[in-house]
């Protein structure tokens, strides 16, 4: 299976959640996103190794209650192929702290939408918000849009068709 493995976790405190906007770093393929809280595996971790070191790098927090809600499959034009391991959390201890990658902010989870991000990210937040069980999401992206998108081998959208 070639692509690279990451995480991505939404951080919750009541109704807010962690956002990260990635500002900081150049040539980002998420610059001047908003994002949840995630990244690259190293060798020989697991989706949960990755989690637990991500989140505490990027905030400082260590997560004490998590799920593993899904993956998605992103296929780019651009960037090739990730697995990304969606997760999110609701328990933690420790105090924020600056991220080399961008700005981390609370954001009130009804905001989220608002927030510039990838086209996608939208169904996977609505998956989420609607507790739905574990899933298998498809993203296909020609450049930053989104052409088609399969949840659970069922088709949600297909712009290739459409043109």
């Amino acid at each position: 299976m070639d692509g690279i493995n990451t995480t991505l976790c939404y951080i919750r405190e009541g109704e807010r959640c962690l956002m990260l906007h990635r500002v900081k770093k150049q040539n980002d393929m998420n610059r001047d996103k908003w994002i949840g809280i995630g990244g690259k595996f190293e060798p020989g971790e697991s989706p949960e190794d990755c989690l637990l070191r991500e989140v505490w790098e990027e905030t400082g927090l260590r997560l004490t209650r998590y799920r593993y809600r899904g993956i998605i499959t992103f296929v780019s034009s651009e960037y090739g192929t990730e697995y990304m391991h969606l997760f999110d959390a609701d328990g933690f201890t420790g105090s924020l702290r600056g991220c080399d990658e961008g700005e981390l902010v609370w954001i009130e989870w009804g905001r989220l939408r608002e927030l510039p991000q990838w086209e996608g990210d939208a169904i996977f937040l609505q998956l989420l918000e609607t507790d739905c069980p574990f899933f298998s999401l498809k993203l296909c992206y020609t450049g930053d849009r989104l052409i088609r998108a399969v949840l659970d081998g069922r088709e949600l959208l297909n712009r290739e068709v459409a043109g």
